[in-house]
């Protein structure tokens, strides 16, 4: 149906929608939504278009588990942290706990890695990955975020435990409106050094069939406190606290008829640690944290750099089809601090190197489809896909190469059917074909130890692959509210290729014979059930997810290696919500997953994962109330339970935090107070005790936190 001019302004509306819920379990009570429904001209919001999904399914009625962030979410927890992971964590079921680090390695998502988007544009690195990929964006630039479920080829490769799209700020109503904000962070104590800021500003135009927008945001951290207001130690690779960043979004489109839309769009992105102190290592088996002082670390901070442009055209009724088409292209550079490995001579002394990862790539999305088939039943979604990315991770100081310069070049092309069976049964279904090759050169690995001495000559070759991926799904909508479904997809991803050559011991190894190589496949198996109540909503899932040539992270001598192993997943998903009334609503979540890999080779899995690959079973409840047009409250508790592996010493102790925050509206804009770790809990972080056994990587989760916020919208 062609798109006229004033919904394409509303279409996509903020819902008030809880994190693992479908849009029709859910009241609206914000005054925005519905200004927003007012003026749509209906007694009912849209329901919301997931664009994560290739044939635009609507939330509520996919054969997978789909969460839609808001950004009234986003917002409430903004006001109470501005770290990223640490949002995923709080409102995405089975998403790990943050590690409160300039890295998301170990943060998982239903055990596996999941793929990163920015309006559909690919984050995650195929190549090496830099554990960086959800620090490419400031999340004031950010609308809502698209979260699928469990391994997915909906994107091609990487979403091998589900798909997490940011889908970007637009243009919000005839003539120009404007955004500013300013917040301050700082420790319960105060401390100087504490001090954090962030600032931000928007404009957006709407003028006949332009669209302009316009954003910025710059923040500063302070040092990050612990429970016992001690200083969080300082990590390799890199530092979310005591640092700058700055996020530029750039967006304009124009509408060349009712049906035909071109968007360009441009964002960068910018962390950088301020690089004055260094880490003092912790005691493990004493219960001694890593801690940090005052100094001039070795070398240079890390960062991570990261420019993203893109150019969009969709037309909605090309010959009585939808068609979109996009171009990418993105520039990655993550720098990571020193480590005691990669030693050099320099005017006599001995110091020590850091590393450089780039990564270059572009890309091509086309996506056409059709409904109205087989009297109005079938709608088929086609299309085809294309990226080149070259990646290398180079020593900054010594200009040597670690991981040798590698070229992916992956095609993929799709088809996609959905199809009503009876007015209450539906079938999803699809098929997927991936081609991928990818190029090395002539290299020699590196010896750690000594600078002037390479260790093995490898052969370059270029291996390719190809793999067949299959969907299908049924939705069943048993009453008007009661909905179950069940669900079959296949993800494809690529092992860590950097990981792989820069490890290869044997001399005169060819790159085309690795099996290491291999892409990893993940069959994801899913049933569940929707229950919407009006007011209350109810969601259950249960999955299995098995990979026959999967990945496992292992530590050997302080680097980080892939075993290639068969790996199995179970877990369930239990989501909640009560709208009380109009001005309080509350929301739970509890979700458990447990996972074994074959490390002996024999085809069973025999060993259980540990907290780089599981979470812990975890309780999540919030409670948002609007006690009068002037001050709402938002109260939010996650409990990580205890959970034991094989392993004795990643054994878990779990732990019990709180957050609140206030918001009050003034005459002119409105203010908030958060409080992070309101009960100012003393714990170390999951991923220090239950990920990795070392002194310097045992950090203590950050303590009471406050910031002060004023927004304004004009």
């Amino acid at each position: 149906m062609p798109i006229t001019r004033q919904p394409r302004h509303v279409r996509l509306l903020p819902l008030m929608l809880c994190s693992a819920l479908p849009a029709t379990a859910l009241a609206q009570t914000d005054a925005n939504a519905e200004a927003e429904r007012a003026s749509s001209g209906g007694d009912e919001l849209n329901p919301i278009v997931v664009t994560a999904t290739r044939n635009k399914s609507l939330a509520g009625e996919t054969p997978q588990k789909v969460t839609i962030i808001t950004r009234e979410q986003i917002e409430q927890q903004l006001a109470i942290t501005q770290d990223p992971g640490q949002v995923l964590s709080n409102l995405i079921p089975s998403y790990s706990p943050s590690r409160q680090k300039l890295s998301n390695a170990g943060e998982t998502f239903r055990g596996r890695s999941p793929l990163f988007l920015v309006d559909g544009v690919p984050q995650s690195n195929p190549l090496r990955d830099s554990a960086r990929d959800s620090y490419t964006i400031d999340l004031s630039m950010v609308e809502r975020i698209e979260v699928i479920h469990g391994a997915s080829a909906e994107h091609g490769l990487g979403a091998t435990g589900g798909i997490i799209n940011y889908v970007t700020k637009r243009p919000e109503g005839a003539g120009v409106r404007q955004h500013a904000g300013i917040s301050l962070t700082s420790d319960d104590d105060f401390e100087s050094e504490g001090f954090g800021h962030k600032l931000d500003y928007r404009i957006s135009r709407q003028d006949g069939d332009w669209d302009v927008l316009a954003a910025a945001s710059r923040q500063e951290r302070g040092v990050f406190f612990d429970g016992n207001d001690e200083r969080v130690g300082i990590a390799y690779p890199g530092e979310l606290q005591n640092s700058t960043s700055y996020d530029l979004l750039g967006k304009i489109g124009y509408w060349i008829d009712d049906d035909q839309n071109i968007e360009a769009s441009f964002n960068h992105f910018e962390l950088e640690g301020e690089g004055d102190h260094v880490p003092v290592p912790g005691d493990r088996d004493a219960g001694v944290p890593t801690t940090a002082r005052k100094g001039d670390p070795v070398g240079e901070p890390g960062y991570n750099d990261v420019t993203t442009a893109r150019l969009s055209y969709s037309h909605a009724d090309w010959l009585g089809n939808e068609l979109d088409a996009q171009l990418y292209t993105q520039r990655f550079r993550a720098r990571f601090a020193t480590t005691p490995y990669f030693p050099y001579q320099a005017n006599g002394e001995t110091r020590f190197d850091q590393t450089r990862n780039e990564s270059d790539k572009v890309g091509a999305k086309f996506t056409l489809s059709r409904d109205g088939l087989l009297d109005d039943r079938l709608t088929l979604t086609t299309g085809l896909d294309l990226l080149q990315d070259e990646t290398r991770q180079m020593l900054v100081h010594t200009e040597r190469t670690y991981v040798p310069e590698s070229q992916f070049r992956n095609y993929a092309a799709f088809l996609q059917g959905d199809y009503d069976l009876t007015e209450a049964l539906s079938l999803h279904a699809g098929v997927r074909h991936e081609q991928a090759e990818l190029n090395v050169d002539d290299f020699s690995t590196i010896d750690r130890s000594n600078v002037t001495q390479d260790n093995v000559s490898v052969d370059g070759g270029n291996p390719d692959f190809d793999e067949t991926l299959f969907n299908a799904g049924l939705v069943y909508q048993a009453t008007d509210w009661a909905q179950l479904y069940a669900n079959y997809s296949e993800g494809f991803g690529m092992p860590d290729v950097g990981r792989v050559l820069r490890g290869i011991e044997t001399p005169g190894q060819d790159v085309d014979t690795l099996l290491t190589l291999q892409p990893i496949v993940t069959d994801n198996r899913e049933i569940g059930a929707r229950f919407d109540w009006e007011r209350y909503g109810l969601e259950l899932s249960y999955y299995e997810s098995n990979a026959d040539f999967g990945e496992r992270l292992t530590e050997e001598n302080g680097v980080w290696v892939g075993n290639r192993e068969k790996t199995e997943i179970q877990g369930f998903e239990i989501t909640g919500e009560a709208q009380l009334n109009d001005a309080h609503n509350l929301r739970l979540s509890y979700t458990h997953a447990e996972g074994e890999s074959d490390t002996d080779g024999d085809g069973n899995v025999d060993t259980e994962l540990t907290g780089i690959n599981i979470a812990p079973d975890t309780l999540k409840l919030a409670w948002s109330a609007a006690w009068n047009q002037t001050l709402s409250s938002h109260l939010q508790y996650r409990y990580y339970f205890d959970r034991s592996v094989d392993d004795p010493e990643l054994e878990f102790e779990g732990y019990g935090l709180v957050d609140a925050s206030l918001t009050y509206r003034l005459p002119v804009g409105h203010a908030s107070l958060g409080i992070e770790n309101l009960t100012d809990e003393d714990y170390f972080t999951y991923y220090s005790q239950a990920a990795r056994v070392s002194d310097d990587y045992y950090f203590k989760g950050r303590g009471r936190t406050l910031t002060l916020g004023y927004q304004l919208d004009f």
